[in-house]
């Protein structure tokens, strides 16, 4: 069986080239904190214009739950951000469009350096395919920080945003991102 060996890996007419791609630990790449940890049953829900939405470890709808009334004295977390299950749904991960109030055992990543909309979602899927790791009840609460993720780089080994942003928007559907 000869041949040369090659990691490049075509996946809709785009070679992704892989074998220039860079593992990061989560932390190098995001800031990483505990969100709010809110109740639900304490709040109040809602359907109104000034609506927040409210983001559990649920694996479904963007992790979002219900939507609730603001809370006085508490922020929402900002609209842009990548939020992480690290109990329930464990890596549940799913990019913010809105603001939003957290409950427990939920992560809220902020990029290190600026980062386009793309790119953090595909980080979002590259980040739950290590959702295996978790089985059997295992919560992802000191480990997320380190969990290996890889990715492409340019030349300076930094994470390529502008090439990340052209394969997403190359894929069937993006349009509708």
């Amino acid at each position: 069986m000869g041949g040369s060996h090659t990691t490049s890996i075509q996946y809709s007419n785009i070679d992704l080239k892989i074998e220039k791609w860079k593992e990061f630990e989560l932390q190098e790449l995001f800031e990483i904190k505990y969100g709010v940890n809110l109740k639900l049953i304490n709040l109040t829900q809602s359907t109104g214009s000034q609506a927040i939405n409210f983001v559990s470890r649920t694996s479904g709808n963007n992790g979002v739950v219900a939507k609730v009334l603001p809370v006085e004295g508490i922020e929402p977390q900002e609209a842009g951000l990548i939020s992480v299950a690290s109990g329930g749904s464990v890596l549940s991960t799913f990019y913010q469009d809105e603001p939003f109030y957290s409950g427990r055992d939920l992560y809220i990543l902020k990029e290190k350096v600026p980062m386009s909309k793309l790119t953090k979602l595909f980080l979002c899927i590259v980040l739950k395919k290590n959702a295996y790791r978790y089985a059997y009840g295992r919560q992802a609460n000191k480990t997320l920080k380190n969990i290996i993720v890889k990715v492409s780089v340019d030349s300076k080994g930094v994470i390529d945003d502008k090439y990340i942003t052209n394969f997403m928007s190359k894929l069937q559907y993006s349009d509708m991102i």
